[in-house]
């Protein structure tokens, strides 16, 4: 082709797709990407609010998800899609882009979260009845696997705290049994079992590390936590903190405190005392204590800003109108905040200037400056709980 024929069809070729783009995004919304979008739960409605972080706003609503009283959220590896987990035993697939239903099967009669695999392919679900895990295809929700949990004690037990680790595996407690479980999922169909028993009494939440290499199980049955490094799975099954509150009187406990909600910084960890008005501090190297910061409640969640230097806390009924903010340098509450009445989740938006609250009992969700503390914008919500943002795809054990 001669220069100057070239030069005319590249024209008209430019021309062409301009005139095609127009058309494309005169006739539908623009492509848009899905790293500032999240869901908040509607538990009352069985509902969830599609949101966008930068202008602050609800886009969609989608319903028909079930019983949402103790919903948890994990993502797809592109963003795109949530995965929602309804104690009525329900695993619905949410569409984000779309504000839509993209999938739900009813597996099993009560559920109490679940977690995503390292690449992705995988999704597991926590389950009180019948107890186990059960593990789905995330494009087509069929599963692939079945995971009983039958502890040593022939018994069928509650599982909590599952997460997901490296290595395409994932973690979890048997409530009843007194154990933790490692399931390497690998070969889906043929899930490889490593079990640990005797780790200490009703396990009842977890959470993992960023790096995947530490699991710690809380416990209700005593004092304590329980570690596992998996990095060193072979060490068995450590007792950590199993000192605190001994010779105390315990207080009644109102509301399980949540371990899945990082209060994690670069040397530290900080855990909500079991039925105390107390943070605890702990090294991530000797994973001693090493401080408490006494607080207006009992906590349940305690959740680290992205950069590490505040740690949030929100807290159990009475006290959950307020939240409370804790300076990680000089340890002490800075701002004691009073959204409104029971504000039950909190999620930081992905690099940490803002911090969303679920306000339940206002039926509302409020968004504040994590350097001023001043409220800046407010939502709409009926009956809202978990907040969760598209960053979770991307991080181990959320």
């Amino acid at each position: 082709m001669r220069s100057r024929d070239f030069l005319r069809h590249s024209r008209g070729l430019m021309v062409g797709l301009g005139v095609l783009a127009g058309v494309v995004l005169s006739g539908c919304a623009a492509p848009r990407g899905v790293g500032d979008m999240g869901v908040v739960i509607e538990r009352a409605s069985g509902s969830v609010e599609v949101v966008e972080t930068t202008g602050r706003s609800v886009l969609a609503r989608v319903e028909g998800l079930g019983d949402l009283s103790h919903a948890s959220v994990v993502y797809s590896r592109d963003g795109r899609f949530a995965f929602v987990f309804g104690r009525d035993g329900g695993l619905s697939k949410v569409d984000l882009l779309t504000g839509s239903l993209a999938g739900r099967v009813m597996q099993a009669g009560n559920s109490i979260g679940g977690a995503i695999s390292q690449d992705g392919r995988l999704v597991a679900v926590a389950n009180y009845q019948p107890g186990g895990v059960r593990i789905f295809d995330t494009e087509t929700l069929t599963q692939v696997a079945d995971i009983p949990a039958v502890g040593a004690d022939g018994r069928t037990s509650k599982v909590v705290g599952l997460e997901d680790s490296t290595g395409q595996k994932f973690v979890f407690s048997l409530f009843d049994s007194d154990e933790i479980w490692i399931a390497d999922l690998n070969d889906p169909v043929k899930p490889v079992i490593t079990k640990f028993t005797n780790i200490g009494s009703k396990p009842y939440d977890a959470l993992i590390s960023p790096d995947g290499r530490h699991y710690i199980a809380g416990l209700f049955g005593e004092d304590g936590f329980a570690l596992l490094d998996l990095w060193h799975p072979e060490a068995g099954v450590k007792r950590i903190l199993d000192h605190y509150g001994r010779g105390e009187k315990r207080t009644a406990v109102h509301k399980m405190p949540h371990l899945e909600g990082w209060g994690m910084t670069e040397d530290l960890v900080f855990l909500p005392a079991m039925g105390r008005h107390e943070v605890l501090i702990v090294d991530r190297v000797t994973w001693k204590e090493v401080g408490r910061v006494p607080v207006v409640g009992q906590p349940v969640f305690v959740m680290a800003q992205p950069d590490g230097r505040q740690i949030w806390v929100n807290f159990a009924h009475p006290d959950n109108g307020h939240v409370q903010v804790i300076d990680v340098p000089s340890r002490k509450v800075v701002k004691t905040l009073d959204p409104g009445p029971a504000v039950m989740h909190m999620e930081f938006t992905p690099r940490g200037e803002h911090v969303w609250l679920s306000v339940r009992d206002a039926d509302r969700v409020d968004v504040y400056h994590t350097t001023t503390f001043e409220r800046i914008a407010m939502l709409s919500a009926t009956k809202p709980s978990g907040i969760f943002f598209t960053v979770r795809a991307h991080k181990i054990g959320l």
